[in-house]
């Protein structure tokens, strides 16, 4: 914060005598925090839950089914029925199980820092009676 003493001299008219006026003025600066960013990468490992994919298993008793339904008996649509009870039969033989998996990616994060720096400057002033603030860039 500065102090400043201002002297203006005012004249009303040309046949008026001129008069000095003193006015103090008080002038203070502002300043703001600014937050900086600084991206950087990380590998971030979990573990996640999986479940057991079946349908290999189920697949491959349709197929091998649905050609034993073809070449066996005399019976309608016996390719679809040996297929349907392939896939059944398959699904349940399967010994696919779930468990735990490890999933890794890469996140960007910040590091931040703090400045404070220059806003701007107010100066404060009473002329005539009253109080004037002007703001103001440096």
């Amino acid at each position: 914060m500065k102090n400043f003493v201002l002297a203006t001299a005012l004249s009303i008219s040309m046949a008026a005598p001129a008069f000095a006026e003193t006015v103090s003025a008080t002038i203070t600066d502002h300043y703001k925090i600014v937050i900086s960013q600084t991206p950087y990468s990380v590998e971030v490992c979990r573990d996640v839950a999986v479940s057991g994919d079946k349908t290999g298993d189920t697949l491959k008793g349709a197929i091998i089914g649905g050609i034993i339904g073809n070449n066996v008996g005399n019976v309608d649509n016996g390719g679809a029925l040996g297929a349907v009870i392939g896939g059944m039969i398959g699904h349940n033989n399967s010994d696919a199980t779930g468990g735990t998996k490890r999933v890794c990616s890469f996140e960007t994060r910040y590091n931040e820092t703090e400045n404070e720096v220059y806003s701007h400057s107010t100066m404060r002033f009473i002329s005539e009676g009253k109080e004037h603030t002007i703001k103001f860039y440096k």
